[in-house]
């Protein structure tokens, strides 16, 4: 249970919202850390702590992508499809994922280190296609750009994002975000 585990960070947490419901965010976010995704068990222990109802936890689960409701891979390849994205090549770097990684949107690899899935914008419209691994973005994304990021990350293996993202130089002019 949350509760017991994380007392004093739930705590503080609560205590930084006048309206209990404002921590709805934090308090997922929290449960996600635990298990890699937010559980039935963590919505509705969240939902009670809020006096909510496990309905509207899980509502909020939905909208934000962010936030999984099953175990993703080690690396939670996360593909923009905003328009923006689409209009300059995210399904051909969907494409790329499933030929490379044998697996589409939703799909987890059978190893565990990879999960794609395409989401809604990630705010890089002008520097499209671009995904987010983790907590990194990359952004003007060619075949072998993805084939580089692949490659690193398979190598580094667990190792690979904790200490920030491999990074490659861009052409001059490009601009590199991280999240």
């Amino acid at each position: 249970m949350l509760k017991e585990k994380y007392k004093t960070e739930i705590d503080e947490i609560l205590a930084r919202y006048p309206v209990k419901r404002s921590a709805l965010l934090p308090l997922l976010y929290l449960a996600q850390q635990e298990e890699g995704y937010v559980s039935e068990a963590a919505m509705k222990e969240i939902a009670g702590l809020l006096r909510l109802t496990p309905s509207q936890v899980y509502e909020t689960v939905t909208f934000y992508t962010m936030l999984n409701l099953k175990p993703v891979g080690k690396f939670h390849i996360q593909v923009c499809k905003s328009l923006m994205c689409a209009l300059v090549g995210s399904d051909t770097v969907l494409g790329w994922l499933k030929t490379k990684l044998g697996i589409g949107p939703g799909q987890t690899t059978v190893d565990r280190m990879f999960t794609v899935s395409a989401v809604e914008c990630l705010a890089a419209c002008g520097t499209g296609p671009m995904m987010q691994i983790n907590d990194d973005y990359y952004e003007r994304l060619t075949e072998h750009k993805l084939d580089r990021i692949l490659a690193d990350l398979r190598m580094s293996g667990t190792s690979a994002l904790k200490s920030g993202p491999f990074m490659w130089p861009e052409p001059s002019g490009a601009v590199r975000r991280e999240g």
